[in-house]
Formats: C-alpha cells, sequence, structure tokens
C-alpha cells in the first residue's frame, strides 16, 4: 500500500476567476506526488447544514422545491447554506429548520459532517438529527419557494434505496438515522 506522501498534492498558489454569491471558483497550482505541477478548479463554498426533522410519530419533515440545475422537483431534508464560514453549524442548522419548515426541536443530535463532492469542491454540510418538534411558522428566503411534507421514515428509506431520492446529503442523514433507530440500544 501507498503512504500518503505518495498520493498528497501540494498547494503551490491560486486566484480568484470567479467570485458568486454562494461559491467562488479558484484556480490552484499544485504539485503533485511525482514533482510535477498541474492545475486545479476547485469551487469554494462556506459549508452548510442540513436536518433530519423526526416528528413523535417516526415522519421526516421533507422541503420540496425546484433545483433549476438538475431541472426538476426534489424532496431534500431542510437545509442551507452557513452564513459565512464563520457561522456555527448549529446555528444555520437552527435557523434553516425555522426558516424553512417552521418548526422548532428540543433535542438535536449531530450525524455528521458530509464532503459534498471532494473531487472540485470544499463544501463540508453539517448533518443533524432534530427531535421534540414544535410547529411556528415558515420564513424562507425571499427567492426560496418551498413545500413541506411529512413522510414515514421508512418510506423515505424506501425512496434512498430506489433511487428516488438522489440528493447525497439527504440519502446519507436518512440512511443514517435509519441505522441509528434500529441500532440496539447499548448499556
Amino acid at each position: 500500500m501507498m503512504d500518503d506522501k505518495q498520493l498528497t498534492e501540494e498547494y503551490l498558489d491560486g486566484k480568484v476567476v470567479f467570485p458568486g454569491k454562494i461559491i467562488r471558483v479558484e484556480h490552484w497550482h499544485v504539485r503533485l506526488p511525482n514533482g510535477e505541477t498541474a492545475l486545479r478548479e476547485v469551487a469554494c463554498h462556506p459549508g452548510a447544514a442540513g436536518i433530519v426533522a423526526l416528528d413523535d410519530d417516526g415522519n421526516v419533515i421533507l422541503v420540496r422545491q425546484h433545483r433549476i440545475a438538475v431541472g426538476r422537483l426534489t424532496l431534500e431534508i431542510p437545509a442551507g447554506k452557513l452564513d459565512g464560514a464563520d457561522e456555527d453549524p448549529f446555528v444555520c442548522a437552527q435557523r434553516e429548520l425555522s426558516e424553512e419548515t417552521g418548526l422548532t426541536a428540543d433535542h438535536w443530535r449531530k450525524l455528521t459532517v458530509l464532503e459534498t463532492t471532494p473531487g472540485f469542491c470544499n463544501e463540508r454540510i453539517h448533518l443533524y438529527l432534530a427531535t421534540g418538534l414544535h410547529a411556528g411558522k415558515t420564513h424562507p428566503d425571499e427567492d426560496e419557494f418551498v413545500c413541506t411534507l411529512r413522510m414515514p421514515l421508512s418510506d423515505a428509506v424506501q425512496k434512498v434505496m430506489d433511487g428516488t431520492f438522489r440528493d447525497g446529503k439527504t440519502a446519507l442523514a436518512l440512511l443514517m438515522v435509519q441505522q441509528l433507530l434500529s441500532a440496539p440500544c447499548k448499556q
């Protein structure tokens, strides 16, 4: 097996080629393990948080919205980007759950951090389980048009397994919650 040094690229320098609202695209010059140099295009993202909101009846609350990049309506867990790289992901998760669903939660559990597309993007999305839900009023961003629906967790997991749900954060988070809830209690 190769050691890490035989696989690791070294960052040399970079420049911004697109300063977008959500992402910033940079060209990075890197030194390859063999000593050669290469150019990498990297999408820099502040990060995000996603939430599996699970009600007392075992339903997950999903957000239905149109995603222009894939040209279709999707069902996803509530999620949103951090308001800057310094924002606490847990604060972002609480805000996004409230904005998109009108819900607050008494209990939160961190599930994992997902690196969404590490081949070209540095986005990390922090995934949470929220329980002990309380209803409130939604207040989505002005350019956000969403509706919510409740679905049994088992049905949502089936939609992951049959390929209906194709969003990575949603798939991973739902499967993790299913596994978490089906694992025997540890003494």
